[in-house]
């Protein structure tokens, strides 16, 4: 009947259980991630890398991290909606705390994913880099076998989307949307960077844990705090992370422009030596 065993298999197993179907399978039969799958296909190609992504439940191959969920994906795009999630032009929703995704892709939503779809590679950066860099705070000399972070686990591990990376700790799924979610600073309203992704995102991300994230974790910890929803869903943290973006972006630009501004001396004066060189070849030349 044209069917793959693989697909059989999957459809064998749904079929015989009396778990109820969850909307991400809804969403997936109805063929609304198709321009999700498509646009991963050729990211595969162009980064040659290789996505495990879970569409429906009991998919065949599919990790079981939730990190590797269809919606995790759309979490970190909807994180970079600078123009839905605005504190400066709605407050009801200034931060995309404990979003509810849509059981329904509409026309106008799936238009405004796709805008949002070229960012993907770039929150799926940060996130990544985001887990090196608590690898790195929890592998420390000073740190090895204990662990001062809430929420993260040690005795478990994690799987990113992209199946090459995986981390020696539990993480819960929203934890790197705060972080994400700042980033949407640096976007214009047609989600371009105002400054060049590769130039920033590193120091910045940087700043963001060594100055903010780091030490709420090890606070929530201490005040044994460590339910990873809970502290994801913290305003207090999106909204912090969300004004050291602002502080950072300004700093940054108020930084190019003294630097334009410090060479336009030695332009100036360049030129002028340049017209007085050219003047006395003139000058030379008609005898005068």
């Amino acid at each position: 009947i044209g069917l793959t065993e693989e697909s059989a298999k999957d459809i064998a197993l749904a079929s015989n259980t009396t778990t109820p179907v969850d909307s991400r399978s809804k969403v997936n039969a109805r063929g609304d991630y198709k321009f999700i799958k498509q646009y991963l296909v050729q990211l595969e190609r162009a980064e040659d890398r290789k996505f495990r992504i879970a569409y429906y439940q009991n998919q065949s191959g599919a990790p079981r991290n939730a990190q590797c969920n269809v919606t995790h994906l759309l979490k970190l795009l909807y994180c970079l909606d600078r123009n839905k999630y605005n504190p400066d032009g709605n407050k009801r929703t200034k931060h995309p705390v404990g979003m509810s995704l849509p059981s329904n892709i509409t026309d106008a939503e799936r238009e405004r994913l796709t805008a949002l779809l070229p960012l993907l590679s770039q929150a799926l950066w940060i996130e990544q880099r985001l887990y090196e860099i608590i690898q790195e705070h929890i592998s420390s000399p000073r740190r090895k076998g204990s662990n001062d972070l809430a929420s993260i686990d040690i005795r478990k591990t994690t799987l990113l989307p992209d199946s090459k990376y995986s981390f020696g700790f539990g993480a819960p799924t929203d934890l790197a949307l705060p972080i994400i979610a700042s980033y949407r600073v640096f976007l214009d309203k047609d989600y371009k960077w105002i400054l060049p992704f590769n130039e920033f995102a590193e120091n910045f991300l940087q700043h963001l844990w060594n100055n903010y994230f780091r030490k709420y974790l090890v606070s929530e910890k201490t005040a044994g705090n460590t339910v990873g929803t809970k502290i994801s869903r913290n305003q207090e943290i999106w909204e912090s992370l969300y004004i050291s973006a602002q502080s950072y972006l300004n700093s940054s630009l108020v930084k190019m422009i003294n630097s334009s501004k410090s060479e336009e001396p030695y332009v100036t004066q360049g030129a002028n030596n340049l017209g007085k060189g050219k003047r006395g070849e003139l000058n030379a030349t008609t005898g005068n």
